[in-house]
């Protein structure tokens, strides 16, 4: 690595995921999801995991050239039969043994590009189903989780062509992660512990208000959104049923609720593009009535996005609204990253699907249906994607009709 110091940050950055991003805790057991790319940092994840008294650590590798070639080759009935091995083993994982999630993305963001949409569409659906024991326990914070990154060779590429060979992409995008979630300060866990305070003063005075909606205004945005009875504003700091704190997201800029996704209407238009399924989405344009999505259209990768809301269900409905300034590091770096965990910390974002139901008062006891019954989405999907820029404006409603700045030219108003 031409990068100075690259051997020394990647221990830092390996020691932060664990310690402070999942927060191993002695016998805690974590399974990692990582590309065989990326082995030096799942070596030193293991390491700093066991060091912290992990009882069993569990890697699942993955590889991007193997990956496309089971979707150009195997069958659709082939791709979509999932063996029951591989659903009792998540479940075991989950309902036995609450393993730790950590997951590191590194893959080229349109890896898939090229390949039958049915066919993504096809597998997308039947993952979602089969492992959606996990999805569950993960939305309701029932086990420690993280997503975090990792400089892929093919991402690198994507997000910086202009860089004439491949070891100055990767030691390029490798700086961007590490500025991101703080790994060159002096003491990151510190640096991240300050960062997680800043995030929760802008929830809490979102909580103690409670507004009745948002109002989104900017170039091909006018949209109202409904915000339920009792609504939850979370940010950086999750906390499973032991009491332990964890960080979902690293990096994370957001402040995120679920809204009332039976009220809904207007237009948006995405502002970045979308990895979603190894296929690049770009230029969105998603039009609501009454509580739903009603046509939603793509420049780039239109027949995908088409079939993720109108093919799954629940997914004409909203699960997530984040808030997130354009002055945060990730917007002002000016790179756009393709990829979602990335860019949506860079701007404000919708998700397409389910809410998480730990943004409502008692929501992690409600079953699903009780969960509409509070206007919150259920959906086997959760698709992030932005709309935010330095033009974007946001008001708060409150029941009373009463209206509120909440940003102006993108940033913070309250």
């Amino acid at each position: 690595m031409v990068l100075p110091n690259f051997e020394e940050n990647l221990q830092k950055y390996a020691k932060l995921l664990v310690k402070k991003g999942i927060n191993i805790q002695p016998g805690d057991w974590l399974k990692m999801t990582i590309s065989v790319e990326q082995a030096p940092l799942a070596r030193l994840i293991t390491e700093e995991a066991y060091a912290l008294g992990a009882e069993k650590v569990i890697v699942k590798w993955s590889d991007d050239f193997i990956s496309k070639m089971h979707y150009q080759h195997q069958p659709e009935e082939v791709l979509t039969n999932i063996p029951k091995y591989e659903i009792d083993e998540v479940e075991d994982h989950v309902l036995n043994h609450r393993v730790c999630r950590l997951s590191i993305l590194s893959s080229d963001p349109g890896l898939l590009d090229g390949v039958d949409p049915g066919k993504i569409s096809a597998y997308q659906k039947v993952a979602t189903k089969a492992f959606k024991a996990q999805l569950t326990a993960t939305q309701n914070d029932e086990l420690k989780w993280t997503v975090a990154a990792a400089a892929g060779a093919g991402w690198a590429a994507k997000v910086f062509p202009n860089l004439s060979s491949t070891q100055e992409q990767v030691d390029a995008l490798w700086d961007q992660i590490f500025k991101s979630c703080r790994v060159y300060e002096d003491d990151p866990i510190a640096a991240w512990d300050q960062h997680v305070q800043t995030l929760k003063e802008k929830a809490d005075k979102l909580n103690e208000i409670q507004f009745h909606a948002l109002h989104f205004k900017a170039t091909g945005t006018d949209f109202t959104l409904g915000l339920p009875e009792n609504h939850i504003w979370a940010s950086a700091g999750s906390v499973n049923p032991k009491g332990e704190i964890f960080i979902a997201n690293m990096p994370t800029e957001e402040v995120f609720t679920a809204p009332d996704t039976r009220r809904m209407d207007g237009v948006v238009r995405s502002t970045k593009p979308l990895s979603y399924a190894g296929t690049l989405i770009e230029g969105m344009v998603v039009h609501f009535k009454d509580g739903k999505i009603v046509d939603i259209s793509a420049d780039k990768g239109d027949e995908v996005v088409k079939k993720l809301v109108f093919e799954n269900d629940g997914a004409t409905g909203l699960g997530e609204v984040a808030l997130v300034p354009d002055p945060s590091p990730i917007s002002q770096s000016g790179v756009t990253f393709l990829n979602t965990l990335y860019d949506e910390n860079a701007s404000n974002h919708l998700a397409i699907g389910s809410a998480y139901p730990t943004n409502i008062q008692g929501g992690t006891k409600m079953n699903e249906d009780q969960l509409r019954e509070h206007g919150i989405n259920t959906s086997p999907v959760h698709v992030d994607f932005m709309i935010g820029s330095a033009e974007m404006d946001i008001d708060g409603i409150k029941k009373d009709g009463t209206v509120v700045p909440i940003f102006r030219n993108g940033d913070w108003a309250i």
